[in-house]
């Protein structure tokens, strides 16, 4: 379990990080008439904000290359 976190340390915090984006941008930003399919709720906005904050920051993320061959 150590060694996932400390191998994915980075997506980990980007989709904290979005998550909490999300979060915010339903809360100041929304969607008043409650049609928007991503930003109505703030579960949909948070679970959005979360994927792509993991993606952003996975793009960021060394990876190990293996050297057994």
């Amino acid at each position: 379990m150590q060694k996932f976190l400390k191998n994915n340390l980075v997506t980990i915090i980007g989709i904290v990080v979005g998550m909490v984006a999300g979060y915010f941008y339903w809360q100041q930003i929304g969607c008043a008439l409650g049609t928007c399919a991503i930003t109505s709720s703030p579960i949909h906005s948070i679970l959005f904000g979360a994927a792509m904050g993991g993606l952003l920051f996975s793009m960021f993320q060394k990876e190990k290359i293996d050297s057994k061959i």
